[in-house]
């Protein structure tokens, strides 16, 4: 067990990432069961200051502009923290839901910036983008994803040698 890790009361493992965000709820980074990796949602925001990267406020607090692909970027940066802290790897990823509160907007900066950090379609994992209205704080993406457990994907790659 990695010091980030505690052991949840039905046996699976929950992963609370130091190098995360915190989660805007009473809930974990993540949960390894039977072979999988189970990330919750995941935003951009910076996990030292809480800033949504981008994010450009009018004085009185209302969201006046944001940008996608700083919000896209950290979004990866903090998947990829929560997958560490796992003992996972970006290569691990499985399958990602997106969520994306503008789509017309947002969908084209966003997959160019996917494809700089799954080069290989081949090698990508599986995805789905959503439209949808609103998230919980002022983000214009989110992430859902599901990886292959540190233990499982060694062995994995281990039979295939």
């Amino acid at each position: 067990m990695r010091g980030n890790d505690n052991i949840g009361t039905t046996g699976s493992d929950v992963i609370h990432a130091s190098a995360a965000p915190k989660a805007v709820g009473h809930y974990p980074h993540a949960r390894r069961a039977n072979g999988l990796l189970f990330l919750s949602g995941i935003g951009p925001r910076d996990p030292s200051t809480n800033a949504i990267p981008g994010n450009v406020h009018e004085v009185d607090g209302r969201l006046r502009e944001y940008d996608i692909a700083a919000q896209t970027h950290a979004v990866f940066a903090n998947v990829r923290a929560v997958l560490q802290a796992s003992g996972a790897r970006w290569e691990d990823l499985i399958d990602v839901t997106v969520y994306l509160t503008d789509m017309a907007r947002d969908f084209k900066t966003y997959n160019a910036i996917w494809a700089e950090y799954f080069p290989d379609p081949a090698q990508a994992p599986c995805r789905t983008t959503l439209g949808i209205t609103a998230l919980p704080t002022p983000i214009a993406i989110e992430l859902k994803c599901v990886a292959w457990a540190a233990a499982e994907a060694a062995n994995a790659i281990s039979a295939k040698e």
